[in-house]
């Protein structure tokens, strides 16, 4: 059986096995994330992955997973023992501001700044700051760049906002189309195939020195700003799923 959406999901779960197949990211609720595991463990295959929809949900796990292509100093924070392990590191190797990402916050909203990731530190164990999160380090002069990376097509543009940190168009920022050098195309295809991911949308902080950075990756993101359409984006997205399909069906 093959099942493209969550109604089919919820109308045959509890029959699904090894021969079936889920095409599409699951519109899961918060907290249904272990339906995931359940599936996997009959067999169950899915187009994206499970761990590329898990992924996309949390920005914590992208941490946890994806750490390496980030600004140095990148870890997730689980507990306040996470974040009193962090003081001492931080203190040491990365003095000054610093960035908090909520785990589940999109469009720029759960990104918070601080002086310092003492700062952080105290909030968390206030119990004003909810755990899990993200901590980074803030590297000043960046340039926010995302790229769409659909199938053979590639799309890359600059977000830009001259009044406030986040760029994100949510907060105010503009976009300008960005030319994608060959090095930064590998970076963004290396992301893709360490998280599994057929297709996504990549967000880099590119340094004044052109070097790459993850800030994030999310099988599907905003298009404000794109030259795509949502209608060509959607076609494009199930062209990648129906290749992908022929592939698990005829092995």
């Amino acid at each position: 059986m093959i099942l493209r959406n969550h109604a089919d999901l919820s109308a045959h779960f509890e029959e699904l096995g090894p021969t079936d197949i889920l095409v599409g990211r699951l519109r899961l609720r918060s907290g249904e994330e272990h339906l995931l595991v359940d599936l996997l463990a009959r067999g169950v295959r899915m187009i994206p992955s499970a761990r590329s929809q898990l992924l996309s949900r949390s920005k914590v796990f992208q941490a946890r997973i994806l750490g390496n292509f980030m600004v140095p100093g990148t870890r997730p924070i689980y507990t306040i023992h996470d974040i009193m392990a962090a003081v001492a590191d931080y203190g040491h190797r990365h003095p000054g501001p610093v960035v908090c990402k909520l785990d589940r916050a999109n469009g720029g909203r759960g990104i918070l700044r601080f002086s310092s990731v003492e700062d952080v530190y105290t909030q968390a164990a206030l119990g004003t700051l909810p755990f899990p999160f993200l901590l980074q380090p803030l590297l000043p002069e960046c340039k926010d760049v995302r790229i769409i990376r659909l199938g053979d097509y590639t799309e890359a543009y600059q977000r830009y906002n001259p009044t406030n940190f986040r760029h994100n168009l949510h907060c105010g920022g503009t976009s300008r189309p960005w030319e994608l050098d060959d090095q930064h195309r590998e970076f963004c295809e290396q992301v893709l195939q360490r998280a599994d991911f057929p297709y996504g949308h990549i967000d880099l902080l590119i340094t004044p020195d052109n070097r790459a950075h993850l800030s994030e990756v999310n099988l599907r993101g905003g298009l404000r700003g794109a030259r795509i359409t949502p209608a060509q984006y959607r076609k494009l997205q199930q062209e990648v799923e129906d290749r992908l399909l022929a592939i698990v069906n005829n092995p």
